[in-house]
């Protein structure tokens, strides 16, 4: 990944998630980058370039799973020269609360998370979402696309079918199946590539971010999670915008949502755990 100038304001890695790639954080980095921040917004391995060229070769994503995309992640923060802001969306949100727990970054913001091991509860409405890429485990190493009705669905709801499909074309590539299966089994099996240690005192603080009408992840999962890391001393916060969808970083009103991610990164990006 190419390097560039530090910042002014600091620097901020964005984690995108599960049948996205960078593409997703387009507004968000530019916003950001106006503000004086140094941006990064690392793909999924075998998920660089643009989405259009993903289409074409889903295969580059076959059988991809969780560890690696965790390593290439704690890869790209370590070799920076400063502790980044570091926000995930959806599967990307699950990878934030990892690399907190590693003692990576100087603070989190967890948005629309995916479950990490742990976190109980499993609602119909996630399941459905997830279902084209669970129902058959024998393609648990092939790329699977989302149907423009299943995107629908599970991202952008609420939107008219229109702006559901512009953001589908902009937006959605392959995802790999195996991500899935390892996250919804990780409650049995004690070596779970999720695995967080709630108790954790010396994370940097995490800020969870739920939206009030998400399918893939509703708020109940989100406060499950949030209720497991208040085991611990260190900064847990929660806070829930209503109305949106999983497709909270795109849909209309993102930019308050942005906002508001960076403003609590910021004042607590320096408070001592």
């Amino acid at each position: 990944m190419a390097r560039t100038r530090t910042g002014a304001a600091g620097t901020i890695v964005l984690i995108h998630g599960l049948w996205m790639n960078p593409r997703s954080w387009e507004k968000w980095a530019n916003r950001f980058e106006e503000q004086g921040y140094r941006v990064l917004v690392p793909a999924w391995p075998g998920l660089a370039g643009e989405v259009e060229e993903i289409r074409r070769d889903p295969a580059r994503v076959s059988g991809l799973g969780l560890p690696e995309v965790i390593a290439h992640y704690e890869e790209v923060i370590r070799d920076l020269d400063e502790e980044p802001i570091i926000m995930g969306h959806s599967f990307g949100g699950a990878i934030t609360q990892i690399l907190l727990d590693r003692g990576l970054g100087s603070v989190g913001v967890a948005i629309s998370s995916a479950a990490v091991k742990g976190v109980l509860p499993l609602p119909y409405s996630t399941l459905k979402s997830v279902w084209p890429a669970l129902r058959n485990p024998a393609r648990m190493n092939k790329a699977i696309t989302l149907t423009p009705r299943q995107f629908h669905y599970a991202f952008t709801h609420t939107l008219t079918e229109a702006e559901s499909a512009a953001a589908y074309e902009r937006y959605h590539v392959p995802g790999s199946p195996r991500v899935l299966f390892q996250a919804a089994l990780a409650n049995f099996n004690p070596r779970a590539a999720t695995k967080v240690d709630f108790r954790n005192p010396q994370r940097p603080p995490l800020l969870f971010i739920a939206a009030e009408a998400d399918h893939i992840s509703p708020p109940n999962i989100n406060k499950a999670n949030v209720r497991l890391f208040r085991k611990s001393s260190a900064i847990t916060d929660y806070h829930e915008f209503p109305g949106r969808t999983h497709f909270i970083v795109g849909q209309e009103g993102w930019q308050e949502v942005a906002d508001y991610a960076l403003g609590w990164a910021a004042h607590h990006s320096n408070t001592p755990v």
